[in-house]
């Protein structure tokens, strides 16, 4: 899986992907070995969710005739709210979401992450690279939220520097996704 993930990097597209927790088969080493796979596949928007069973699903239908079922799920994954009785101790269960999410959207990690894309993407070079007013706007206030505010402004800062030494023609990229994760840590609450 990481080798098919790299190789698309490779032709140029940034792979996003949604990861779910909360599966009957679900161990407590599920959780570190999702962290393993986000962080060593280069994926910057990961989205981690807990299992819910909406209604009129096949899983609904499994969880309800084996008495699993305690609510209508709420349609949002990442609100901590499980609809049903999972096999794992539940306090367990989002204990161990909380883990992959404080784990793969802190700063260091994150960065890191950042990094490893921007070895492997390997967009077209025939596309054109517009900076225009609203893409020197965002990246003064990225400068100001990320530099100044965030307090992983230091992490921030050296991917800068690593991308203006390492892939200076990725230094819009770069920016990008530093915005990604200012935006999952503002969604998740991790500050």
């Amino acid at each position: 899986m990481l080798l098919s993930v790299k190789k698309m990097q490779n032709a140029g597209l940034q792979v996003s992907a949604g990861f779910i927790v909360g599966f009957d088969s679900d161990t407590k080493s599920t959780f570190q070995r999702q962290i393993d796979f986000i962080q060593q596949s280069g994926i910057v928007a990961a989205m981690v969710g807990l299992l819910n069973a909406p209604k009129n699903t096949v899983l609904y239908k499994r969880y309800e005739s084996e008495n699993r079922i305690i609510s209508e799920a709420s349609g949002n994954n990442t609100d901590l709210s499980l609809n049903y009785i999972p096999v794992m101790d539940a306090e367990k269960l989002v204990a161990g979401y909380l883990r992959i999410l404080h784990d793969i959207y802190s700063p260091k990690p994150f960065y890191q992450r950042i990094r490893k894309l921007l070895r492997e993407y390997n967009p077209h070079p025939n596309l054109p690279a517009e900076i225009g007013i609203v893409a020197l706007v965002t990246f003064f206030k990225s400068l100001y939220a990320l530099g100044v505010l965030d307090p992983g402004r230091w992490h921030y800062w050296a991917l800068l520097i690593w991308t203006l030494f390492a892939r200076p023609h990725r230094l819009a990229d770069a920016v990008s996704f530093s915005l990604y994760g200012l935006h999952f840590r503002k969604l998740f609450g991790l500050r």
